[in-house]
């Protein structure tokens, strides 16, 4: 009467237009990536500034400077991922939370900085 279909039979017989797997978006990856980044930088130039106890900052400006732009484009790609369609959106998420909480990290240490 019926088929005996195995269940990796049925597996690869239900993808069928309109049911695919959805995937990460990838712009939302890239977000998380560079907000790992610009946390890496963060944490590398605290620990320069701690170790050589304060007498490079320029140096430590420089790489301040360049986590904020960082996690900025971090930013931009998790906007720019949820324009993504038929994609999971939660790294667009969690690289948009990230990324803000590190700007808002590095305001609050620049505007420390002006005492």
């Amino acid at each position: 009467m019926g088929k005996n279909n195995t269940k990796a039979d049925k597996k690869v017989n239900s993808r069928k237009y309109g049911h695919t797997q959805m995937k990460h978006s990838r712009m939302g990856v890239y977000s998380c990536a560079l907000a790992g980044i610009s946390f890496g930088m963060i944490l590398v130039s605290v620990l320069t500034a701690f170790f050589l106890r304060g007498n490079t900052p320029n140096v430590v400006g420089g790489i301040g400077l360049a986590s904020f732009v960082t996690a900025l484009y971090g930013l931009h790609a998790s906007v720019k991922g949820r324009r993504e369609r038929e994609k999971k959106y939660r790294t667009c998420w969690i690289g948009m939370i990230l990324n803000i909480l590190l700007l808002l990290l590095l305001m609050f240490i620049f505007a420390g900085g002006f005492r």
